[in-house]
């Protein structure tokens, strides 16, 4: 829990330093890879990056402009602070509304936690990935309760900036492995446990 936590304030104090035009630059190029990577697809589980996460509402809107449909995450916890799976609504950007973690999130009604299982790709916010798939969150576990529903085979891909994608990170049981990264020079690469399931390869 040491190393996760020190590494998650490592990697926050980098992304407060990339310069404005840079992340400008890298959200421009995850936008293009992502609507690649959508093509395809019905339904998209994603997320919209805020503050200095990689990535900008650019990614979802290019989707939503070829008819995809993009569900974001809905927080939300037991009356004693205790993660529950994410619930889902429907992408409108005039219709969000702030919310908890300085996140944007659909306005009611929203979906239950087993509308993943509609999703055909998933794309998680990540503070970094490593080659086996293994993901660095913020620390509360919502995605971990939520990715297991999921059908089996569909995409996990864990957005981040190319220096994130590291060789190991410290991983717990119940984590649940990315099949892919997707990073701003490096496009979509598969991970680990992509390859051990299906005998991809980068």
């Amino acid at each position: 829990m040491a190393a996760k936590s020190a590494l998650r304030a490592r990697v926050l104090a980098a992304r407060r330093a990339v310069p404005t035009d840079v992340h400008d630059a890298e959200a421009r190029a995850l936008a293009g890879h992502l609507e690649q990577l959508a093509e395809g697809a019905r339904t998209v589980c994603a997320h919209l990056p805020v503050g200095d996460e990689p990535g900008s509402a650019a990614m979802l809107d290019r989707l939503t402009q070829r008819g995809i449909r993009v569900l974001l995450p809905v927080v939300r916890t037991r009356d004693d602070g205790t993660p529950l799976a994410l619930m889902w609504g429907d992408y409108e950007p005039e219709t969000l509304v702030a919310a908890r973690f300085g996140l944007l999130e659909p306005a009611p009604p929203w979906l239950p936690a087993e509308a993943l299982a509609e999703a055909d790709l998933v794309v998680v916010p990540a503070l970094a990935l490593d080659r086996r798939g293994a993901r660095l969150g913020r620390g509360a576990g919502f995605y971990d309760r939520s990715l297991l529903l999921r059908r089996p085979q569909i995409p996990l891909v864990g957005v981040v900036r190319d220096d994130e994608l590291l060789q190991m990170l410290p991983a717990e049981p119940h984590d649940v492995p990315m099949t892919h990264a997707l990073t701003p020079e490096k496009g979509l690469v598969v991970l680990e446990c992509r390859r051990s399931n299906s005998g991809s390869s980068t």
